[in-house]
């Protein structure tokens, strides 16, 4: 919640700054004039924070963060169906098929652990 009343904080000095140009559409996560963000304005904005670290900006994405994300739940053990949900997918499917590098080890855990339950099974394999 603190981060959240601190971005609205900001939010509300942006639209002082941007005045007349200031469009409400009651978003959380505007433009500095109120409207939706696109890629180019995330892109900027992700690039501005990059460069007060000490990582390199071109080798960074928002969709880096993603894949790491995803990566990291997967190899803490997160259920499949839990890592779709908050990446935003419709379906396991979606998560399944375009992450399919970072749910792999779950994947083979899974299948570990099956050959533990049936390990006759796994000797005849």
């Amino acid at each position: 919640m603190e981060a959240l009343r601190f971005h609205r904080q900001l939010q509300d000095e942006q639209r002082q700054v941007a005045g007349t140009a200031w469009q409400e559409h009651g978003l959380v996560f505007a433009s500095t004039v109120g409207t939706e963000r696109n890629a180019n304005n995330v892109l900027r904005s992700f690039r501005a924070v990059l460069a007060k670290t000490d990582l390199n900006p071109d080798e960074w994405t928002p969709r880096e963060l993603r894949h790491s994300f995803v990566s990291v739940l997967s190899d803490a053990g997160v259920p499949i169906e839990d890592i779709s949900r908050l990446a935003g997918h419709k379906s396991t499917e979606v998560t399944e098929t375009v992450y399919w590098h970072q749910i792999r080890p779950a994947l083979l855990a899974g299948a570990e652990a099956m050959d533990d339950v049936f390990p006759v099974a796994a000797e005849n394999a």
